[in-house]
């Protein structure tokens, strides 16, 4: 296979992240050539290449007491190391050791005690002599002619990427890669558990790796110009950087030049697991923050270790569960938490003791992710059935109740306190031993059991005040508060409540829906699925997925029925209807473009969220304006998740049978593939269309008599490079009078949209990337115009 090679010039600035307070040797003037003669030790200036830009030398990183070998930017004064050799063999006196070229002509390291470090190349046959040069790379090269290079640093990188250096696989048919590894901690370059690698499964995505085993943030795959999953690189007239992808037999790898020599970044995979990407800015004399990814720190797969909990504050906190204390002190005084937490007192794993342990309940949570998380179907019936399925097995560790049971065995991982980040979370109860609960709590429990004795009186009358108010609603006996937010009805109870099911709201394939209003007046709607095959499947799907997520643009559900083969769930009661109603419909409202363009954005929010904020992966699969209701402030509530299909996080894609609305379907439906969360986005796309046009995404007869679709109508406006754009034809006819119509924020959602739609799914941008170009945080290419628009108006 010959080699593809394809330069793209984008602006993409990279960097690494700052090693705090590090102490260097640093001097100017000082040769950039390490030979046997010349050989480099802690009393010397260290080496600096030509043009003064890198400088290789010992350094000490802050708080340590270790010295390193190491390269970095000697024309900065905050001196950030980039590379480093010794990683893994540090040395105590940099005095007593030096750099050197070796008898068998290697660059090795030595100190009192031998040789620490070696660039360890075997069968060298001539003279050598090592030089850093004016990219940052450290080589080792044939002394009679330089450019014969026998060894390099840029095929050795640590956690820092340097323009001219290669990350990606390795042969195809030898195997290995480059990659970047974190440092363990913020003061110690031994390798750490995050790395960023070009996918080892041959796409042209990067992946951020936790112990080299669990992806937790992906780029998405390069499009020629950008990642679909990265909205900073974004292209411009002023060319920063040419951005270029090989893909050949030998080897697939990225690299990037700097069209500018003044620039100066620094790109890491830091001791935190998060990439960041900095800009030295001359005028403040200081590194400038270019964007994070994951932009959430607690993201990050195990940050805070087993049993540890992770806060989002302006910086992420990381903090152990009530009854553990940190694993290992000195690591976590040293920003290391990876080791987790231990328990303060250990659970009876024999005999019945194991009964007498407690819980404690931690509420507004991010549920653990694991692999041993499991459902615990048989005990999906109460709270307290859950509780006795996890006090039954000396394994379990905790459990939560939401109308479904979750168990989770061994270490908890991933848990995260949404308290400070405005997201209802769910609540978990953490098993501990018994004695971990004080006598004060005993104390306190056996004082109200005497106070209540002491006021038995009081208690009886306030007993049949309780009964009389039992008996005036005991129509809705049945009524369980579950734990979460779930009630459960019986059916007797919803017919009451729908006054027999007699105000219908509308239908749709599973069922239809009612009006209901619970004892304190609150509206809900009621969905009677109907047709118990499939129904009982609506159901599951429903109940499991929605019913242990919220979000301000998902609709909320409040309970369920199930009784013999009655299926109904109870939902918030959205009085503005459905978006459809709203576009489409004969009624007087016409929605603003403001609205809209709100609607576009919350949709987009709540998208996100199902994608990759849940503990699993949720695909709506049904995508469409049927599906989306609006409260009685208009906004989005995305609804309907009889379709769903959850997928865990360590998979990509899930294979499945077809399911969604025709005219919302993404191509890979169509051929059968496995699917992805990128076909919720080509459905959102093809509903934006609809969105701004207020109409149909049906052919329409135009006045030449032509036959034209609208998304296709507004590719080609989008792509017209002669004249300026005519967007006013695109905007529903029916907002001519309204002023507030913004034609920059239609650009946007119909540039939005054609990149949604795209053939390709690795050409989609995440709903993460639609919610930060509708907040007009970046600007994004006109894309090309979708093959398929084309032969759907055949």
């Amino acid at each position: 296979m010959a080699s593809s090679q394809r330069p793209i010039s984008v602006l993409f600035v990279m960097g690494l992240v700052a090693l705090q307070g590090v102490v260097l040797r640093a001097g100017a003037g000082a040769a950039d050539t390490l030979t046997v003669d010349q050989p480099l030790s802690g009393s010397h200036r260290p080496l600096v290449s030509k043009s003064g830009k890198f400088a290789l030398g010992f350094f000490q990183p802050d708080n340590s007491q270790h010295w390193y070998i190491g390269i970095w930017h000697n024309k900065v004064p905050k001196k950030e190391s980039v590379w480093v050799a010794n990683k893994i063999s540090p040395i105590s006196n940099p005095d007593l050791s030096q750099l050197t070229i070796s008898t068998d002509g290697n660059i090795v390291l030595l100190d009192h005690s031998g040789e620490i470090w070696s660039t360890n190349m075997t069968g060298i046959t001539t003279s050598t002599v090592g030089v850093i040069l004016d990219n940052g790379n450290l080589v080792l090269a044939d002394t009679s002619n330089t450019s014969i290079i026998l060894w390099q640093s840029f095929d050795h990188f640590g956690n820092t990427w340097l323009p001219g250096g290669k990350v990606g696989r390795g042969s195809k048919l030898t195997g290995g890669s480059t990659r970047l590894v974190a440092w363990k901690t913020f003061n110690d370059p031994t390798p750490g558990l995050f790395s960023l690698v070009l996918d080892p499964n041959g796409t042209s995505q990067y992946l951020l790796m936790w112990n080299s085993t669990k992806q937790y943030w992906t780029s998405g795959n390069w499009t020629g110009r950008i990642f679909t999953d990265v909205p900073e690189m974004t292209q411009t007239n002023g060319q920063v950087y040419t951005f270029d992808y090989v893909d050949s037999v030998n080897e697939s790898y990225f690299m990037y030049n700097s069209n500018d020599e003044t620039v100066i970044t620094r790109f890491v995979v830091d001791a935190t697991g998060q990439i960041h990407v900095f800009t030295w800015v001359d005028d403040t004399k200081n590194w400038m923050l270019f964007f994070s990814q994951p932009k959430a720190q607690c993201d990050v797969y195990a940050l805070c270790g087993p049993f540890g909990v992770c806060t989002e504050n302006a910086l992420a906190s990381c903090s152990c569960l009530c009854g553990f204390s940190e694993q290992y002190q000195g690591q976590w005084s040293h920003g290391d938490h990876t080791q987790g937490c231990r328990r303060n007192v250990a659970l009876q794993t024999s005999g019945n003791s194991s009964w007498n342990d407690r819980f404690y309940t931690m509420v507004n949570v991010k549920l653990p992710i694991n692999a041993h998380n499991t459902i615990a179907a048989a005990a999906s019936g109460s709270t307290q059935n859950c509780e006795v399925a996890c006090l039954s097995n000396s394994s379990c560790t905790a459990y939560s109740f939401n109308g479904i049971c979750f168990l989770w065995y061994g270490d908890l991982i991933n848990l995260q306190d949404l308290s400070n980040v405005g997201i209802k979370g769910s609540t978990i109860l953490i098993r501990l031993a018994a004695s971990e609960f004080s006598d004060r709590t005993k104390k306190l429990a056996t004082g109200v059991k005497i106070a209540a004795i002491v006021t038995s009186t009081s208690a009886a009358a306030l007993i049949i005040v309780v009964v009389s108010v039992f008996l005036l609603r005991r129509r809705f006996k049945g009524v369980e508060q579950v734990e979460g937010s779930l009630m459960a009805f019986t059916y007797r109870d919803l017919q009451s409540l729908t006054k027999n099911f007699s105000d219908k709201l509308g239908g749709g394939a599973f069922g239809s829906v009612f009006r209901g209003s619970l004892p304190d007046e609150t509206l809900v709607a009621v969905k009677k699925l109907e047709g118990f095959r499939q129904g009982e499947k609506q159901f599951r799907a429903e109940v499991s997925t929605i019913g242990t997520i919220q979000h301000v643009n998902l609709i909320r559900l409040l309970g369920f029925c199930s009784e013999r083969k009655r299926r109904l769930l109870v939902y918030e009661y959205m009085s503005n209807t459905s978006l459809d109603r709203c576009l489409f419909g004969s009624n007087q409202l016409v929605l603003s473009w403001g609205m809209r363009y709100q609607i576009a954005l919350g949709i987009a929010r709540g998208l996100h969220y199902l994608h990759e904020k849940c503990r699993d992966c949720i695909i709506h699969c049904d995508i469409k304006p049927e599906n989306i209701l609006l409260n009685d402030s208009f906004v989005p509530k995305v609804a309907d998740f009889g379709l769903a299909k959850l997928m865990g996080r360590d998979f990509s894609r899930v294979l499945t049978t077809m399911r969604g609305t025709v005219g919302y379907l993404a191509p890979e439906w169509i051929t059968g593939t496995a699917i992805s969360a990128k076909a919720d986005v080509y459905s959102y796309g093809m509903m934006l269309f609809e969105i701004i046009s207020g109409k149909r995404n049906a052919r329409q007869r135009q006045e030449d008599s032509e036959m034209d679709f609208f998304p296709l109508l507004a590719a080609r406006i989008l792509t017209n490079t002669e004249g300026e754009l005519n967007l006013n034809c695109l905007v529903d006819s029916r907002l001519e009078l309204d002023s507030g119509v913004d034609l920059a924020e239609v650009e946007r959602v119909c540039t939005v949209a054609c990149w949604c739609i795209q053939d390709e799914e690795g050409a989609r941008p995440a709903m993460a990337t639609v919610v930060q170009v509708l907040e007009g945080l970046f600007e994004v290419n006109v894309p090309p115009v979708p093959r398929s628009l084309k032969f759907l108006t055949v």
